[in-house]
């Protein structure tokens, strides 16, 4: 006969919200894919509106599933081996997004080193360059397509500077908030995560400021505008995305402190919503070195 004392495991009852998920992400794949299609071709269509109702559905599913998942921690019923639970699924989470991005900087890697080059005659491929596009210059950024298309480098200085070092900024920020929450001084996590939290936003505004420049006459740089516009476009716009979400994540996490939430041993959302800013500045610091700079 055993004298350990187990741990109490809480296991909730079942719930409605991952079926909510699932017919979010339908009707968000359904609706983008039949609104992109329409828009191509320029005929009316019902694809935005089954994308609306698609997103409106997701974020009911998330305010709902997150609310009883507060409402389970703040009443006590997570163990320590709960808590380890949710640790490993945000770190699996976080690896997933690292494996995202990975396969967006391989395509660019690809098409830098390899798809470019071939296409201007390297390796065995001389008699390519030479028939099919004989004036084609194989650089990068690739500013003139084989097909004429012409577009502007953006250049690493300006915005996406002033950007970076908000990020950067935005990280330390993130960390003085947290060392806050584990001395236990609730004035100064208010400040620091509010910082934290303006800075996301600034940065937000300011890439929506770029690709308004990008998108003038004056650089021509579009989403269309071959390989280097589309890769531009695909990695800033979905790290974009992933900041745009960071920082929802932490105005829900400012909410739950303005109301007493957290304490110094019982504060895993905080941390995983730090780990995952962290996350997001490390990536915006790789894609500046490769897509603005190098």
């Amino acid at each position: 006969m055993t004298t350990k004392e187990y741990e109490s495991y809480y296991v909730p009852s079942q719930s409605h919200w991952p079926i909510v998920g699932a017919v979010a992400l339908f009707l968000i794949a359904i609706g983008a894919g039949n609104y992109v299609s329409t828009l191509n071709s320029g005929e009316g269509g019902i694809g935005g509106y089954i994308l609306l109702a698609g997103v409106c559905l997701v974020i009911y599913m998330l305010y709902g599933w997150f609310s009883n998942v507060i409402n389970e921690s703040m009443a006590g019923k997570y163990s320590h081996q709960m808590d380890n639970s949710f640790r490993q699924g945000m770190s699996w989470f976080i690896f997933s997004e690292v494996m995202f991005f990975a396969a967006f900087f391989g395509a660019l890697f690809y098409a830098r080193t390899l798809s470019v080059p071939w296409l201007g005659g390297a390796d065995n491929n001389a008699m390519t360059g030479a028939v099919l596009w004989p004036e084609f210059v194989a650089s990068w950024p690739l500013l003139v397509t084989p097909d004429g298309t012409e577009t502007t480098q953006m250049g690493w200085y300006g915005l996406p500077l002033i950007n970076t070092i908000l990020l950067l900024t935005s990280s330390i920020t993130a960390h003085l908030a947290h060392s806050a929450l584990e001395k236990d001084n609730r004035k100064m996590l208010k400040i620091w995560l509010g910082f934290t939290i303006l800075l996301g936003v600034v940065f937000l505004f300011l890439q929506v400021v770029e690709y308004m420049h990008g998108y003038s006459e004056e650089m021509k740089l579009y989403l269309t505008s071959g390989i280097y516009g589309s890769t531009f476009y695909l990695l800033t716009g979905f790290h974009g995305m992933h900041v745009t979400l960071g920082t929802i994540m932490l105005i829900v996490v400012f909410l739950r402190v303005l109301k007493g939430h957290f304490t110094p041993t019982n504060a895993f959302a905080f941390e995983a919503t730090s780990w995952y800013w962290h996350f997001v500045d490390v990536v915006w610091v790789i894609l500046f070195v490769f897509v603005y700079i190098v």
